[in-house]
């Protein structure tokens, strides 16, 4: 449900003209993965100067908020390179101004900026390693970390500073780095999260340019197409002579613990038009819906009754459910999709609720019910997944006011009980739904108020990721199974105080 939290969104752009508008364009379609706060850092030649230097712009806000003014690409954000960020803060403080990315130094080697998606596992240990040095901070965010590890690497190039600086990293981290020369994209060795890399073609007679992203629906708004995902382990430097050649040099991190990419960005994160790990997602979760099918059909009733009918808690879950109703057509399992939730998209994260009544009057603002639809019928909900379970009763309430005589509940993924380490905030191992109630399904049933509860098993969920992938890597399922494929320092870092 909506308990989770995204990660955050990261862009990035070489050679590429009006960068800082396509960076922009970029980030809004990636807002999904941050609303906290959007930024933009450029590489322009200061002819004053005689120098090299990164203007920026970030704010509070959604993206739209951030960059109202559109004068700001006129007046600040000049170039053709550039790399910008949405945030969702998983470490340091979500309040505090100075976490947002992306983040930009000067230092002996130039001009460095930096945006980060994931969450660094031994960050804890590496900060201390760097307090009893002595050195200052200016956030409280993991990714500063990243920054500090590159300025003082006994290195003499800059890329070889990058590369024995993410060496050192534990945990999620796929990253754009901007300096005065190079763009660099990064993916951690386990590919928790997804990179892709684009081309932009320019007029007839002008160079190619380049582009990253957290996900390739950023490509389709500014008109790249998609070249490959970024390896797990990849230090991909893009530049002038890469982007004349066609060939970029790439360094390989070592893997220590295997690839692990995020299953859960399949489940949930990422937009279902978009291409990550090698893969559709609407492709995938359309293959999760039809193995819930299989696990959990709708209920069975007489041929001379009405058909159940099937609603998908909007927006996530919509793919999975027509999946699940095609295929518990095919199986003999008789019912009907229909549109029995409509979400409200325009309520932002800044609506004020305190309070269980507050809360629960949040759920109504983003959600309603489509009464006609509903009355008297069997109703089969299905959601990409329950954390809390929270909303999911409220919405159960409210279909069942909407006049639904029977309500049961499917979900296209296992149920959650593990907190995650690499990037995705959920709440603690006690606040799980599912550990509340000892994995006793029909408790949790009967506390959502639903007259059946099932999941979709984790066998069932890697078998639907593995048929619709045909990539022999593996995923990363600890939310689910609690197997980190990584070691974690347990603490979620939310709290600047910790530091």
């Amino acid at each position: 449900m909506r308990q989770h939290k995204d990660s955050c969104g990261i862009a990035g752009m070489f050679n590429v003209t009006d960068a800082a508008h396509k960076i922009y364009l970029s980030l809004h379609a990636l807002q999904h993965r941050g609303q906290e706060s959007a930024g933009i850092v450029t590489s322009v030649f200061d002819e004053a100067g005689g120098r090299k230097v990164m203007p920026s712009h970030k704010g509070p806000g959604l993206v739209l908020d951030v960059f109202a003014d559109a004068s700001i690409f006129e007046t600040t954000l000049f170039g053709t390179s550039g790399i910008g960020h949405n945030r969702y803060s998983t470490s340091g403080a979500s309040n505090n101004a100075t976490n947002i990315q992306p983040f930009r130094v000067h230092y002996r080697d130039g001009n460095l900026a930096l945006a980060h998606n994931g969450n660094i596992s031994n960050a804890r240990e590496i900060r201390n390693s760097f307090i009893e040095r002595g050195t200052l901070f200016s956030s409280t965010s993991d990714s500063e970390l990243i920054l500090h590890l590159i300025a003082q690497s006994t290195r003499r190039k800059q890329i070889d500073k990058i590369v024995d600086a993410v060496s050192q990293l534990e945990g999620a981290f796929s990253l754009v780095i901007l300096t005065d020369n190079e763009l660099i994209a990064v993916r951690d060795p386990n590919g928790f999260r997804p990179l892709a890399l684009g081309r932009l073609d320019g007029p007839a007679g002008s160079d190619t340019g380049y582009c990253v992203a957290s996900e390739t629906c950023a490509f389709d708004l500014i008109g790249a197409k998609y070249v490959r995902d970024i390896e797990p382990g990849e230090v991909l430097v893009i530049d002038d002579n890469g982007c004349a050649t066609e060939n970029f040099h790439s360094i390989h991190l070592a893997r220590n613990h295997g690839v692990s990419q995020c299953v859960f960005e399949y489940v949930y994160f990422s937009r279902p038009d978009s291409k990550i790990f090698g893969e559709m997602v609407d492709k995938v979760r359309r293959k999760l819906g039809k193995e819930l099918a299989h696990d959990a059909p709708v209920p069975s009733v007489p041929d001379d009754a009405e058909r159940p009918i099937v609603i998908s808690v909007p927006d996530s879950s919509n793919t999975a459910t027509l999946g699940y109703v095609s295929e518990c057509e095919k199986l003999g399992n008789r019912c009907r999709y229909e549109i029995g939730l409509i979400r409200n998209h325009y309520v932002g994260r800044t609506f004020i609720a305190p309070g269980q009544a507050a809360r629960e009057q949040r759920v109504r603002t983003k959600f309603n019910t489509v009464a006609g639809v509903l009355k008297d019928r069997i109703v089969v909900m299905v959601d990409d997944s329950i954390v809390r379970g929270t909303t999911a009763r409220q919405l159960v309430r409210m279909v069942r006011a909407a006049g639904a005589r029977e309500v049961h509940f499917r979900v296209s993924s296992p149920p959650v009980v593990s907190p995650c380490f690499y990037g995705m905030d959920f709440p603690t191992h006690d606040e799980l739904l599912a550990n509340r109630f000892d994995g006793d399904i029909e408790a949790m049933a009967t506390w959502l108020e639903v007259d059946t509860l099932a999941y979709l098993t984790i066998d069932g969920m890697m078998r639907a990721v593995r048929a619709a992938n045909e990539s022999k890597l593996g995923y990363c399922d600890a939310c689910f199974s609690k197997n980190y494929p990584v070691p974690v320092e347990h603490m979620t870092m939310k709290d600047e105080n910790e530091w």
